[in-house]
């Protein structure tokens, strides 16, 4: 049914409300012969049991809908198809991260039925406030905003206002958006915990110094991540608050960071050093940098997001990447397309979709990705092999933008 002619029955007093629930109840089965317990109608409906329970029994009696076991249905119409949402996704740029959430998201838009049109903000404040224009005249029926600068936010936000097209922003908070991504002040409490409990299993309360791997570029937003990991490590090592805090700028890519780590590793002789940092290419570059200075037993780090190469770092024997918190990008089309279904056919939305998060460490990374096909270099995993090779031999993979939230 369009979303037009929906709009225009809502008002005609000749319908009937059970027949049009009875087909919410067949449009939940998408293909012929599909069976589906009782609960999962009520959720693909948004009916309550009672009614979805009384138009099964009556599509059975009808001929509609078979009995496949104790309450679980079968489709034996086929599918009542409607006009294909057409969704904007304005992607956030060519980053791992970023394809993770791309490919789960073209794969669940393919099996709901939605037409995704996709653009790339770049990493661009321009681009993305180009891209927005773009989408706004293909009268997109909704857009997905993954897009990195919090101080355009408003502007991208004020366009689609305009239009009347709302929007789920990705990862990046945006006036009047339905929020959808980290909950960034947890994620960084739980690896500072965890960072914290590892300190005082292994160094007692012995720190030296705290070192922060901030990215300012990103406004206030990755600022939670570092405050939450401050709160974590306090939580655990209250004497922490004496220890001496250095917050270094972590923009760039991976060697840039690693230069940044690399000079102030020149100035102050390596001590016992924990490291909190907003994503994983700045742990990684951190731990280079250590490595490099000769001096790996005496850090400590902690990364976020769980990116491959991270994964890898944690499998590696002796590491000092205690652990990484993971985001789960993949999973995102599976929450993403059916928040925004939701949206469109006017059913109730939180105003924020927090993702799961897990922490990740040497000892559950092949329990949470078992799939991870880890290839070796003389014993080393091919991604450590890559950072522990020359600058010149880095892959473009090294030379991410460390913006990648």
């Amino acid at each position: 049914m369009d979303e037009t002619q929906s709009a225009n029955r809502n008002g005609d007093r000749n319908e009937s409300q059970t027949v049009l629930r009875a087909c919410e109840v067949l449009r939940a089965f998408r293909r012929a012969g599909e069976e589906l317990p009782l609960v999962e109608v009520m959720q693909r409906t948004g009916l309550p049991k009672t009614t979805t329970f009384r138009l099964l029994r009556t599509l059975i009696h009808g001929g509609l809908i078979e009995r496949a076991g104790a309450g679980l249905y079968r489709n034996s119409f086929g599918p009542v198809m409607e006009s294909p949402f057409r969704v904007g996704f304005a992607t956030q740029g060519d980053t791992e991260f970023a394809r993770e959430v791309n490919r789960g998201l073209e794969m669940v838009a393919a099996r709901e039925r939605v037409r995704l049109i996709t653009l790339n903000n770049r990493y661009s404040a321009r681009e993305a406030l180009r891209n927005a224009d773009l989408l706004i005249r293909e009268h997109v029926d909704l857009v997905l905003e993954f897009q990195t600068y919090d101080r355009i936010a408003p502007a991208i936000a004020a366009r689609f206002l305009a239009a009347k097209t709302p929007v789920i922003a990705i990862e990046v908070p945006h006036p009047g958006a339905t929020y959808f991504g980290a909950d960034n002040y947890k994620a960084g409490l739980m690896g500072g915990k965890a960072l914290g409990r590892w300190t005082r299993e292994n160094w007692g309360d012995q720190v030296d110094q705290l070192v922060l791997m901030e990215l300012p570029i990103a406004g206030s937003l990755l600022e939670l991540r570092l405050a939450g990991l401050v709160d974590g490590l306090r939580s655990e090592l209250p004497r922490i608050v004496e220890t001496p805090l250095i917050r270094l700028d972590g923009r760039g890519s991976f060697d840039q960071v690693l230069d940044v780590m690399r000079k102030y590793l020149r100035r102050r002789r390596p001590r016992r050093t924990l490291v909190g940092t907003v994503n994983d290419i700045c742990a990684l570059a951190a731990l280079r940098a250590f490595e490099e200075a000769g001096s790996p037993e005496q850090c400590a780090v902690m990364g976020q997001n769980a990116l491959r190469a991270a994964r890898d770092e944690l499998r590696r024997t002796g590491t000092r990447l205690i652990g990484s918190v993971a985001y789960f990008p993949e999973r995102y089309g599976e929450e993403l397309v059916p928040l925004a279904l939701n949206i469109l056919r006017r059913k109730p939305v939180p105003t924020a979709v927090f993702v799961k998060h897990q922490l990740l460490t040497p000892r559950n990374v092949d329990l949470v990705y078992p799939l991870d096909c880890v290839a070796a270099h003389d014993g080393v995993p091919k991604e450590r092999a890559r950072m522990t090779a020359s600058r010149e031999e880095n892959s473009e993979e090294w030379n991410l933008s460390s913006a990648e939230i």
